[in-house]
């Protein structure tokens, strides 16, 4: 007999409380190890439509629902009694007669009121909305995986029934459904080898999941965890299994799951490579935890597997590879270096060019491209930096920059893209490579330096890089040629469509801060206009005060008003520009009475406590509820960037990571979303309105 989770269990175990998962976790386990044991107290549902449903006593009021056939044992549902007996009442599992796969059914007579009321002309008649798909055939519905009691339903809606009725539908219908109804076509899934059950269906296998041994059970039900780190999309899955020829990447906006399909791609190169060493790395010390913590519980129980897996934080990786290669890195703060570029800029005599302005030459030019004499400098292609300069003041600037690097040197130090540099060149001399695989997560902030050096860890060689990232959450790196450094993935590109973190409505207005399409300066294209959220939501609220105090009260009430609703402290999150906006936050959370904590460069949250902290930190974050506040004119975009623009292409550059930034901070919310600030707003806010 084949045993089974389906993802509704997991969602329904996460709302128990711990207790309550503790035992129930006890249950599941001795139903694996022996369904047939006498000791387990099942129950027929004789209400239930579906005559395989069961239910399994955990406590004195918790059960479990299951499907049980001679086949296989589901474990489908948890809940207290009545609820419990209510959803297995409302639900069947089937193998849809079309597709092959396995699904678990709304019972269409138990649904009121899905759809929109009739309409009923007034004095000033509205036009009515036509149905969706009036003109859809059954069998091209049946062919997304609709069920056949569901067509009549899907015929008559419209657009503004088509997001509550895609509630009541299984996922490849709703996803399909939603597609056809934003002008796209959808993609089916198709079973890459003959199917032998319903469960092994790609649509099936992102809401089941056969449990092989105790173990799996025991990841698959640890809390919290993502439910897709378990049940992968069949839309995921195919990146994950894929032979590439050479770099490959795949991209998506906030809420597609890259994160995860790098996880996945990470444990199969290891699985299918018996013998090779494999990197998972990402930009901070606190994602790559984070991807540890996912990992050990995908990979625990094969010690052989997780073995063979690195997981680092970019940086991290750097100072060990060097200090393995070299010696000890005595890294330069970045006090070290404003230090003596003043010093040098000072000894240069008089001139034009301000601290700040040298700071972010050396930091986006000089030391991002390595550059180490002035032949290099002069000849640099400055995209993304493009302020033009004489050849003249170049040479100027060149001698400040010369004393910087030698300064450095005289004191031991280094930058980390000298790291990384010295790294790739050490790398491009070497037959014996640190790891066969590399796999980055959030690729999209990348270094040069750091480009450089998985060049030359990869090079061309199939299935060696694999990056996952989103261009529209670029905040730390300037644009720059990835084929121009040895990294071409054109022909290799995939976009993930479906987003699963992320209300519909949510996503809909924050896509709105940027365009249909992002292209990087390879030509790669990121087309963000077919993403499918697969979850509706209240729209997202955009409020402006009058003042600092009346936001405070504003998003105070709001805060109440979650509160009330079930939302726990650490479920919040709230986001501002910069550190000189986090009084406002402070203020309101403590308004609210709410704990809270303002995070830092290590970005951990704790339970019990609203989070607070600078849109930059965002990244990476989920939070049920969030508020972003003291969105001002000035502030974003902030002023004190644009006033030191030396031309109209540093112009857009500053609006367009000043847009990343706060499409970031707002899809960081999964339920609900405040966006407020004071007048004069921000004319970023103008965006996100419908």
């Amino acid at each position: 007999m084949n045993f089974l989770i389906a993802d509704t269990f997991t969602d329904s175990l996460a709302r128990l409380t711990g207790d309550e998962q503790k035992a129930v976790k006890t249950t599941a386990f001795d139903l694996q190890m022996n369904p047939a044991n006498p000791g387990m107290s099942f129950h027929k549902l004789d209400k239930a439509r579906d005559k395989n449903f069961w239910s399994v006593r955990v406590s004195a009021d918790i059960r479990i629902i299951v499907h049980k056939t001679a086949g296989h044992l589901v474990l489908c549902y948890v809940d207290h009694h009545d609820k419990a007996y209510d959803w297995a009442e409302r639900r069947k599992l089937e193998t849809h007669p079309k597709t092959g796969a396995a699904q678990l059914i709304e019972i269409r007579e138990t649904v009121q009121e899905i759809m929109v009321p009739v309409y009923v002309p007034t004095e000033s008649p509205a036009q009515p909305q036509l149905p969706l798909f009036a003109d859809t055939p059954d069998e091209e519905l049946l062919t997304y995986g609709v069920p056949a009691e569901w067509l009549e339903d899907v015929r008559r809606a419209d657009e503004d029934g088509i997001l509550e009725l895609a509630d009541h539908l299984p996922a490849e219908a709703a996803e399909a459904l939603l597609e056809l109804a934003t002008g796209g076509k959808p993609r089916i899934a198709q079973p890459s080898a003959p199917i032998t059950s319903p469960f092994e269906h790609p649509d099936a296998q992102r809401r089941f999941r056969v449990m092989s041994n105790i173990e799996e059970l025991e990841r698959a039900l640890e809390s919290p965890w993502d439910k897709w780190t378990v049940f992968l999309h069949p839309e995921q899955r195919q990146w994950v299994d894929r032979d590439y020829s050479g770099p490959a990447r795949v991209s998506g906006s906030a809420g597609t799951g890259k994160t995860i399909v790098a996880l996945h791609r990470a444990v199969h190169l290891a699985r299918t490579n018996p013998d090779a060493r494999v990197l998972l790395t990402t930009f901070s010390d606190t994602l790559a935890h984070a991807l540890q913590q996912k990992l050990r519980r995908l990979v625990g129980n094969e010690p052989r597997i997780a073995e063979r897996l690195d997981v680092h934080s970019l940086n991290a990786l750097g100072l060990r590879l060097y200090k393995a290669h070299f010696k000890p890195v005595k890294l330069a703060t970045r006090e070290n270096i404003k230090d003596l570029v003043r010093a040098a800029s000072q000894a240069a005599g008089e001139h034009k060019f301000s601290l700040h302005f040298l700071m972010t030459e050396w930091e986006q030019i000089v030391d991002a491209w390595q550059l180490d004499d002035w032949e290099s400098y002069r000849d640099v292609v400055r995209l993304g930096r493009k302020t033009r300069l004489p050849e003249a003041q170049r040479a100027l600037l060149w001698s400040i920059f010369e004393q910087v690097r030698n300064g450095l040197k005289e004191q031991g130090l280094m930058t980390q893209s000298a790291v990384f540099t010295a790294l790739a060149a050490a790398l491009a001399d070497s037959k014996n490579l640190p790891y066969d695989f590399a796999v980055v997560d959030e690729a999209q902030d990348i270094s040069v330096s750091q480009l450089r050096f998985f060049a030359a860890l990869g090079g061309d060689r199939p299935n060696a890089l694999f990056f996952a990232g989103d261009l529209g959450q670029r905040i730390f790196q300037q644009p720059f040629s990835w084929k121009a450094l040895g990294v071409d993935i054109r022909g290799r590109s995939r976009n993930l469509r479906i987003n699963y973190r992320t209300s519909h409505q949510i996503r809909q207005q924050a896509d709105r801060l940027l365009g249909p399409e992002i292209t990087d300066v390879d030509g790669n294209t990121e087309d963000r206009r077919d993403t499918v959220s697969i979850f509706n939501g209240p729209p997202p609220l955009i409020r402006v005060f009058a003042s600092e105090d009346e936001e405070i009260k504003g998003v105070q009430g709001w805060l109440d008003e979650q509160a009330k609703a079930g939302v726990v402290p650490h479920e919040f999150g709230v986001f501002v520009r910069s550190d000189a906006e986090l009084d406002r936050a402070k203020a309101a959370v403590d308004a609210a009475g709410l704990p809270y904590k303002v995070l830092d460069e290590h970005v951990e949250t704790t339970s019990g406590f609203v989070s607070i902290c600078t849109m930059h930190l965002a990244k990476g974050l989920e939070f049920r509820a969030v508020a972003v506040m003291a969105c001002d004119d000035e502030v974003i975009p902030l002023q004190e960037r644009i006033e030191l623009v030396g031309d109209e292409a540093d112009l857009k550059e500053v609006y367009d990571t000043e847009r990343h930034l706060l499409y970031v901070a707002c899809t960081r919310a999964r339920d609900h979303l405040l966006v407020t600030g004071i007048e004069p707003a921000s004319e970023f806010l103008d965006d996100l309105r419908v």
